[in-house]
């Protein structure tokens, strides 16, 4: 029986395994090739056949939007691990930094995911409250040190993060992203004047709050 039970659990387990290959290929593909890259050139990175890659995503726009799931769930746990990192201004821009690999997989699936996004509206409120909960929690720490000015929202940071990056799409981009968004997080740091910390500004309303206000 023990037996029987460990046979039955097993292509569970490598369908688990397999799943996750494809994402990761999937992802790594799509980032570099594009939305229209081969979905074969996917199965092959994973080291899958085709017909696995397709019993786990019966189309090319399932696919793209398990691959967007799974990278704002890991940003998730990110952030709820640097939850507990000593410098709460180092937490904030390592997230924001790990966001632009995310933009950078979405852009080379845009057009799908726009598809997705108007087939489904729970896709975008799903990825907006996740990613607006993760960096209103970090952003919440580095204003209660008196690290960060108060009167700046989570979603003003995202706009901010997604406006760079989508006004560069020459080839190296990111990096130009992740230097500018050293500049933009230095520039929202509170610093001192005339031997004095400068007065906070009024604080922001709370994450919280802000999520109510989505459908």
């Amino acid at each position: 029986m023990a037996s029987q039970s460990a046979t039955l659990r097993k292509p569970r387990a490598d369908g688990v395994r397999n799943r996750e290959r494809v994402l990761e290929a999937a992802k790594a593909v799509f980032s570099a090739g594009g939305s229209d890259a081969s979905l074969e050139t996917v199965a092959k990175r994973a080291g899958v056949g085709i017909g696995t890659l397709y019993r786990h995503f019966p189309t090319r726009e399932a696919l793209f939007e398990a691959v967007y799931r799974r990278e704002v769930d890991q940003l998730s746990e990110l952030a709820e691990q640097l939850t507990k990192a000593p410098e709460p201004v180092d937490a904030l821009r390592r997230w924001l930094k790990a966001n632009v690999e995310l933009i950078a997989t979405k852009k080379g699936m845009i057009s799908a995911l726009a598809l997705a996004v108007q087939a489904s509206s729970e896709l975008y409120a799903y990825s907006f409250e996740s990613l607006t909960k993760a960096i209103g929690t970090l952003l919440d720490r580095a204003v209660a040190a008196g690290e960060i000015r108060a009167d700046i929202s989570p979603e003003d940071l995202l706009r901010a993060l997604i406006g760079m990056c989508y006004l560069h799409d020459q080839p190296g981009w990111q990096s130009a992203v992740l230097r500018l968004m050293d500049v933009f997080i230095d520039g929202l740091r509170v610093k001192p004047k005339g031997g004095r910390k400068v007065q906070v500004p009024p604080p922001r309303p709370t994450a919280k709050k802000s999520m109510k206000r989505k459908p």
